[in-house]
């Protein structure tokens, strides 16, 4: 018997978890706007609710739209399945949640975006969850911070918005190591980039709300899960290896092997969190990815213009982007990121804050708000903005100088990019 095709990334953008309308024959992802699905007989929707069988029975817990999207992302990243969730914000809420419980702790490294910072600094604090925060680089003080109740070391791909790029194989050996998980943010760099799971991550977090959609439209989440880690050997995780009475002491690592995390945030998390996907905005997400791989070239592309562009400027104190050979993860970059590190970096402007708002308020053609991966072009001064909660000592830890400014690189025509900047630099000058 022939195995089945090995399909590449551009393909499984275009097909993975959907085929032509068996009803209809429509080709594109059909959205099934309905809360609730009809059950065929009293036995199936026994089956259903007790996990028996596959099947739809509330769009808060699955939607046919949003499990296209999911299994196109699985299948994305190499994982064996994933969760669709209302915001980046939720999909990683949803995960720590599914894993820790009060008195646990998290390591995490201290170079993250902002919202997630706060959530575990300030928020899950006030549940009995405990976070320290690291240096991404310095692998002896992860493995020194990971006491005998932490449950889960996080970090993203690419720091943000200091593009710390995580040695995720080293950080990976630590983690398990030491029994516990290893969860990666890889909004910056998307499964085109980077692939945490191969790279020896257990679970990877989005904001689909970035590059995966592409435009800036919709608010959107995911959570993959790898199917690598065992539960049951590291004895620390009753959530995922002992009975839960909420389903009638079901077992889930027994039940569900490999997608026993997967399985247990669907149907404790998003059932009881409820921070559920639209299939409205699935379905756009869906024709996001559809061109991601084309988008990212373009993306990465154009990032290597400006950051050229920018080199070259007297305006310009420095430029924190991996692809520099000045920047201390260069060369990590070449062998976890080969075919580019995004489109998102940050530089610094001689003069500081003021000259940073003038430069910010003389831009055209750069957007001045909060978001990135968007197919234009965005600007902003993280200090005051996406990190404003964090204080002088964490904004200082992270790297973040009162001076930074964060671009997004979008899709535009490069030459027109470097002359809004240039208007910027220039303007930024003046008295």
């Amino acid at each position: 018997m022939a195995k089945p095709p090995i399909l590449k990334f551009d393909t499984l953008s275009l097909h993975a978890g959907q085929k032509p309308d068996p009803t209809t024959g429509s080709r594109a992802t059909p959205i099934y706007q309905s809360a609730s699905f009809v059950f065929k007989d009293t036995d199936y929707a026994v089956g259903l609710f007790n996990i028996e069988r596959a099947g739809h029975v509330y769009s808060r817990l699955s939607n046919p739209t949003n499990a296209v999207l999911e299994e196109r992302i699985a299948a994305l990243d190499n994982g064996v399945g994933a969760i669709a969730t209302a915001s980046g914000q939720a999909a990683i809420h949803l995960a720590i949640a599914t894993l820790a419980s009060a008195g646990d702790h998290i390591v995490a490294s201290r170079s993250l975006y902002g919202g997630t910072h706060n959530l575990l600094d300030y928020t899950l604090k006030r549940f009995g969850i405990e976070t320290t925060f690291v240096d991404p680089r310095n692998l002896k003080n992860i493995s020194k911070a990971i006491r005998p109740n932490t449950k889960l070391v996080f970090g993203e791909v690419l720091g943000n918005p200091g593009l710390e790029v995580l040695n995720i194989p080293e950080v990976s050996n630590i983690a398990h190591n030491a029994k516990i998980p290893l969860m990666i943010d890889a909004t910056f760099a998307t499964p085109y980039l980077c692939k945490p799971i191969d790279l020896g991550a257990d679970i990877v977090v989005h904001s689909a709300t970035k590059f995966l959609s592409g435009h800036g439209v919709v608010i959107g989440g995911i959570v993959v899960d790898g199917g690598t880690f065992n539960w049951e050997d590291s004895g620390k995780f009753p959530t995922m290896s002992e009975p839960y009475e909420g389903f009638h002491n079901l077992n889930f690592a027994e039940e569900f092997g490999p997608t026993a995390f997967i399985t247990r945030a669907r149907r404790e998390g998003l059932r009881d969190f409820g921070a559920c996907m639209s299939p409205t905005t699935a379905f756009q997400i869906l024709q996001g990815i559809e061109t991601l791989p084309l988008r990212m070239q373009r993306h990465v592309e154009n990032t290597k213009a400006v950051v050229d562009f920018l080199k070259e400027q007297e305006q310009v104190e420095w430029i924190n982007h991996p692809m520099l050979t000045s920047h201390p993860d260069n060369e990590l970059s070449k062998l976890l990121l080969p075919k580019g590190c995004g489109a998102v970096f940050s530089f610094g402007i001689k003069g500081g804050r003021k000259a940073g708002i003038k430069f910010i308020e003389k831009l055209e053609v750069f957007s001045h708000l909060a978001n990135v991966g968007d197919a234009k072009s965005l600007v902003i001064h993280p200090a005051s903005t996406t990190h404003h909660r964090m204080d002088e000592e964490a904004l200082t830890a992270a790297g973040i100088s009162e001076g930074l400014i964060r671009l997004s690189i979008g899709l535009e025509d490069h030459g027109d990019l470097t002359a809004d900047l240039r208007r910027g630099l220039k303007a930024s000058q003046k008295d």
